[in-house]
């Protein structure tokens, strides 16, 4: 027999033997699947942001599933409508989920700080926070080199003045955001919100005071003023519990550095 045939009819006779291998094993060794995983998983945005705690949107559909005291809505990005969906897959009553946005808590525009150095490195925030903490005079500000910018999943995210600014409309809150600033300076906050403390800085008051014009510094006159108890101050800075504040403004108005800024200030700011 040709012995370029015998050769051939040889790789044809392991391949089929390999073929028939495979499929006794798939067969023997495969791991059952819940048909319910798929089914959540088609709920979920698909922004894999792991705002929900999990490696991504597989992975908590996966944990859903499994665990059957997990929230359904733990996915911000995908908000109400996905936790009803969740909730109808798997027979369990959807929660509410408050729907969150990135916030830039930093004031610090080319006019109000200024740079220390002539940074000439990777155009990157990271890369430049490693050389003598960050390009600005003060080192818990935004650089504005867009690193954030970068890994917005929806472009919510531009840099203008110096300063990384957020698009509250477009924003899922999904926090990659917050995540990668090397400076800490984005967090994400209830979308609505009345009040922010557009500030990062922890120094002491004339730290402060001599990088930024508009930076806190920790005078707590705004902790004095807020009726609602809903201002504290730690660190040299001012944070707001969003659950206590009304909107009313009165923090704004005794304080002297103008790093407040409203969001959905009530009517009854500025009556006194």
């Amino acid at each position: 027999m040709n012995p370029i045939v015998i050769a051939v009819l040889v790789v044809a006779v392991i391949g089929l033997l390999c073929a028939v291998m495979l499929t006794i094993a798939s067969k023997f060794m495969a791991v059952e699947v819940d048909e319910r995983i798929p089914m959540v998983r088609e709920c979920l945005p698909g922004a894999n942001c792991g705002a929900c705690g999990f490696a991504g949107c597989d992975g908590y559909a996966a944990a859903l599933v499994e665990n059957p005291d997990l929230s359904v809505s733990l996915c911000v990005p995908g908000g109400a409508t996905a936790s009803a969906s969740i909730g109808k897959v798997l027979g369990r009553e959807a929660g509410d989920v408050v729907k969150q946005v990135a916030e830039v808590r930093c004031s610090g525009t080319c006019e109000a700080t200024s740079v220390k150095m002539d940074y000439k490195g990777l155009d990157s925030c990271s890369a430049a926070k490693l050389l003598f903490g960050g390009t600005g005079k003060c080192v818990f500000g935004c650089m504005g080199l867009g690193d954030c910018a970068r890994v917005c999943p929806v472009g919510a995210i531009h840099v203008n003045g110096g300063l990384a600014r957020v698009d509250a409309s477009a924003c899922i809150g999904c926090g990659l955001c917050a995540k990668t600033c090397p400076s800490g300076v984005i967090a994400i906050r209830p979308a609505d919100a009345h009040m922010v403390v557009a500030c990062n800085s922890r120094q002491k008051g004339a730290g402060t005071t001599k990088s930024c014009t508009v930076g806190c510094i920790g005078c707590r006159l705004c902790e004095k003023n807020c009726p609602n108890g809903a201002i504290t101050v730690a660190d040299n800075l001012a944070s707001i519990d969003y659950a206590k504040c009304d909107g009313c403004g009165k923090c704004m108005e005794v304080c002297k550095r103008g790093c407040l800024s409203p969001l959905n200030v009530s009517a009854a700011a500025g009556n006194g």
